[in-house]
């Protein structure tokens, strides 16, 4: 997570994204719609898919003093359950553009890991629950129809401000639940989002606003650098006394800057240890990543004595500094660490998803001075492929760079312009941190437990 804005490598949109009285799915759609969406679009994509009849209106509201755009969602309670293979399979016949399909397959596959991993069942075994699956299934593919239709998706940049999540409980399909939902803890977790303190005694953030959040931002912080075109108001369906129950979003043009490179300053923590078990050192620096380390590794070094050691070194940015601190005191065995300051430089990238051996793998892009100069697919993509194929797996890594060499950005799933914002592999680029990987042949989120529509702040 780094401050967002810094070193865009030309002129293009950027979205901010201002989540600090919380976030819901129709929150998210009203303010899109608001900044110029075409709400006949997005009609139009949903009427496509194969699901009940859902209507969708929009409205001015007041929250506080101000004005807002407000999405009224009516979906019929028909009693369908429906898995993440299911939604995927709607998606997939449904007619839509391939960033549209492309963005909200991946906020499903989100949701579905996280309501898995809540529930301590495998993300094929989640189910989306009546009313909450075609709930989800409506604002996730009209949010992402409105931000292709803004010209949001492929190479836009995508800050997100810290969000805010509530607190106390809600009543959902498992009966009272904390909030913020388990499901909600684990999105934003996933993705080392920040998150916001606010005194609201109540939902603020869904699991699927948590969800489109996650998978939109290319980064987290205060709004970047740009010339504003457009901003949009969206309101929640609750209005509490504590605060005006609205989300925010900037649209901006990006200035041109004469840097090849993104810059960002960080911070290097580092620990020489000679005396911790060497089976822990792997899950170790897995564990550094998922709490917001943008990468973490180890060096060997011989210290005092002749004794064989290794130098732990986490990069991590301000935000992210005493976590990660205390982290390395908890898990290891040194009684001191070592930090210092650095500016990090990365390539603009994008990211494209290619066919080999019959099956998807997505693929990494460096780009200079708009010349691609490193593709690199996704190792867990290619071994799955390899595995299911019978083909080489050195072979399809071959294909995927190659292929991925000549996709055109604007078929991509997930692009980014702002490269220090940018999850990775850490084994692609050492300076990036790993985005989460889901699975896609697996079922959905179980979304009516973590998000009654009544008690949804949107």
């Amino acid at each position: 997570m780094t401050g967002a804005g810094s070193g865009i490598a030309e002129a293009g949109k950027v979205l901010w994204v201002d989540a600090a009285n919380g976030a819901a799915g129709d929150m998210l759609l009203a303010a899109l719609l608001d900044a110029g969406a075409d709400l006949a679009r997005v009609r139009a994509a949903l009427d496509g898919l194969a699901v009940e009849e859902v209507r969708l209106s929009l409205e001015e509201v007041r929250r506080h003093g101000f004005r807002a755009a407000r999405v009224r969602v009516d979906v019929p309670d028909t009693g369908v359950h429906r898995r993440l293979a299911d939604i995927l399979g709607i998606l997939d016949a449904g007619g839509l553009q391939a960033p549209v399909r492309a963005f909200a397959a991946e906020v499903f596959g989100r949701l579905a890991e996280a309501e898995g991993r809540v529930h301590g069942i495998p993300a094929a075994q989640v189910h989306f629950h009546e009313v909450g699956a075609l709930d989800a299934i409506t604002d996730v593919v009209a949010c992402a129809t409105a931000l292709h239709d803004l010209d949001l998706l492929g190479r836009a940049g995508r800050v997100v401000a810290p969000v805010a999540v509530g607190s106390g409980v809600v009543t959902a399909a498992h009966g009272r639940i904390p909030v913020p939902a388990p499901a909600v803890l684990e999105l934003l977790t996933a993705a080392g989002a920040p998150l916001a303190a606010h005194p609201g005694r109540l939902e603020m953030c869904t699991p699927t606003g948590a969800a489109l959040l996650c998978e939109l931002a290319t980064g987290w912080g205060p709004p970047p650098a740009c010339t504003p075109l457009a901003v949009g108001v969206g309101a929640g369906t609750a209005d509490p006394a504590t605060h005006a129950n609205i989300l925010r979003v900037l649209i901006g043009e990006s200035s041109r800057n004469t840097e090849r490179c993104a810059s960002a300053a960080l911070h290097r923590v580092d620990a020489t240890i000679d005396d911790l078990d060497p089976r822990v050192w792997p899950d170790l620096l897995v564990g550094l990543r998922g709490i917001g380390a943008l990468d973490a590794w180890c060096t060997p070094a011989l210290t005092h004595k002749g004794r064989p050691a290794q130098v732990l070194s986490a990069l991590v940015t301000t935000e992210r500094l005493d976590l990660v601190c205390g982290y390395v005191f908890e898990q290891t065995t040194t009684l001191g660490v070592r930090v210092s300051d650095l500016t990090r430089r990365s390539l603009p990238r994008d990211q494209v998803r290619v066919t080999v051996g019959g099956f998807d793998v997505s693929v990494k892009r460096g780009i200079l001075d708009g010349r691609i100069v490193t593709v690199q697919p996704e190792y867990d993509d290619v071994v799955e492929a390899a595995r299911r194929s019978g083909r080489p797996i050195s072979a399809l890594i071959d294909e995927a760079r190659a292929l991925g060499g000549i996709t055109k950005s604007r078929a991509t799933a997930n692009t980014s312009q702002l490269p220090s914002q940018v999850p990775c592999d850490a084994e692609a680029d050492a300076e990036t941190q790993e985005k989460p990987r889901r699975d896609n042949s697996g079922s959905r989120s179980d979304r009516a437990n973590s998000r009654v529509r009544d008690n949804r702040p949107g």
